[in-house]
């Protein structure tokens, strides 16, 4: 029992010192300014609609390939 004790203060110690040295590390971080963020978030967010766009219209084009060729090889 007593060991099972030990553990659990050494864990409880080691979760504390794992916030401690992830706050220290976060204030180290050079984050960068809000015109930036929403700039490139932008930018994101629009390749994102632009690549699901272009995916889904490749993906109708090749559907009915395959269903043109499977049409012809079923006749």
């Amino acid at each position: 029992m007593k060991e099972y004790l030990q553990k659990t203060r050494d864990s409880f110690r080691n979760a504390i010192e794992f916030i401690k040295d992830t706050r220290k590390e976060l204030n180290n971080v050079s984050w960068p300014p809000r015109h930036e963020l929403t700039g490139t978030t932008l930018m994101v967010i629009v390749a994102v609609f632009f690549f699901g766009f272009f995916l889904y219209f490749v993906d109708v084009i090749v559907n009915a390939g395959m269903n043109l060729i499977f049409r012809q090889v079923g006749q």
